[in-house]
């Protein structure tokens, strides 16, 4: 093979590398938004067709229609492109307040999530979570999703439901338990409230099919 030939072939590879990334991570805030391929292509006036397609990582979309695809999914662009060719095993720091903030169903109804880190590796599946409630935040539906869950009360006073059973977390407390099981913050007992929220998923298809 030529050496034009093996450019030619690893610019091939790596466009087909970030297509497969942009998909996935698109795929992954449609579903755990409980969006559709309907909803989302509405939002973002494309064709469902061309986003199935640009899921797959089956075509290139231009940055005016990924910019497009993230607002109709409530993100910022560069969290499309977030654990894009970082290295594996690579460290990762991130300094207090610096953590992205991301959209999941409680930011509705006041809450806010940071997101801790971005590379999960090949085997262990994760997500941490930083998470603050303030005056304005209201209690939501219960929800339920794949994997076990593990919080570690931060600052405040919190009452916490898992199932049909009530905890009072205070800083220093700690709360595990299976995510199928209907669980929500709910009653705020001393602000502020923050704590660290940690989601540990049993396969690939549980973190990609994720609702919380």
């Amino acid at each position: 093979m030529s050496k034009q030939q093996t450019i030619v072939t690893t610019e091939s590879a790596t466009h087909q590398s970030l297509d497969k990334h942009l998909g996935n991570t698109l795929r992954h805030i449609r579903t755990e938004n409980g969006l559709t391929i309907a909803d989302v292509a509405m939002r973002a006036n494309v064709s469902r067709g061309m986003l199935s397609k640009i899921e797959n990582g089956l075509t290139s979309p231009s940055l005016e229609k990924l910019e497009h695809l993230a607002n109709a999914l409530g993100v910022k662009l560069s969290r499309l492109f977030h654990d894009y060719d970082t290295p594996i095993g690579g460290a990762q720091y991130v300094k207090n307040g610096e953590g992205m903030e991301v959209v999941r169903r409680g930011t509705k109804s006041g809450h806010t999530y940071q997101l801790l880190a971005y590379d999960t590796g090949p085997k262990k599946l994760f997500e941490p979570f930083l998470i603050t409630l303030n005056e304005e935040s209201e209690v939501f539906d219960p929800f339920e999703h794949a994997g076990t869950e593990f919080i570690y009360m931060l600052e405040g006073k919190l009452e916490y439901s898992v199932g049909d059973e009530r905890f009072i977390l205070e800083p220093g407390d700690s709360l595990t338990f299976h995510a199928e099981q209907p669980h929500r913050p709910e009653t705020k007992l001393k602000m502020p409230i923050q704590y660290l929220a940690i989601i540990y998923y049993d396969s690939l298809d549980d973190f990609e099919d994720d609702s919380y």
